[in-house]
């Protein structure tokens, strides 16, 4: 991307702008005095395939310039992007993973259809991130 990694940082990280950019997610907010660094909370609306549901995520990363992370619901996704400088811009890379805690509480939940509830999941994740990526981009460059 054509924007430098600091000025790059600053979007990704905001997560209130996340619903301008992902096909999922709708809005994040803050905790009440929250911002993005490490330890700090936020809630974020999602709506996919008729259902709406809500989250909480934990900033587990906050590195000005180079990674911003967080996992949703006490660890059972780990979500984040890294910043890598690209010539006079920005390498974004966008990342996903379900975490162990995350593979258990969907076998609770969803019990035989747990696997096939996590492979829906993860190919939501893999075909959202691109788009993401593409709506940051087009932000990000029109300053």
């Amino acid at each position: 991307m054509a924007v430098p990694p600091d000025e790059l940082y600053a979007l990704v990280s905001d997560v209130t702008r996340m619903g301008e950019f992902s096909p999922v997610c709708r809005a994040c907010w803050w905790d009440e005095g929250a911002g993005p660094q490490v330890g700090a909370w936020f809630t974020g609306r999602n709506e996919d395939a008729g259902r709406t549901w809500e989250t909480r995520s934990q900033v587990v990363a906050a590195e000005p310039g180079r990674k911003f992370a967080w996992e949703v619901n006490d660890g059972w996704v780990y979500w984040g992007f890294t910043l890598e400088p690209a010539g006079e811009g920005t390498e974004l890379t966008q990342w996903w993973e379900f975490l162990p805690k995350g593979v258990d509480g969907f076998r609770q939940a969803f019990g035989d259809t747990a696997e096939a509830e996590i492979a829906k999941r993860s190919d939501a994740a893999r075909q959202g991130m691109p788009v993401t990526l593409a709506a940051i981009k087009k932000t990000a460059e029109r300053g």
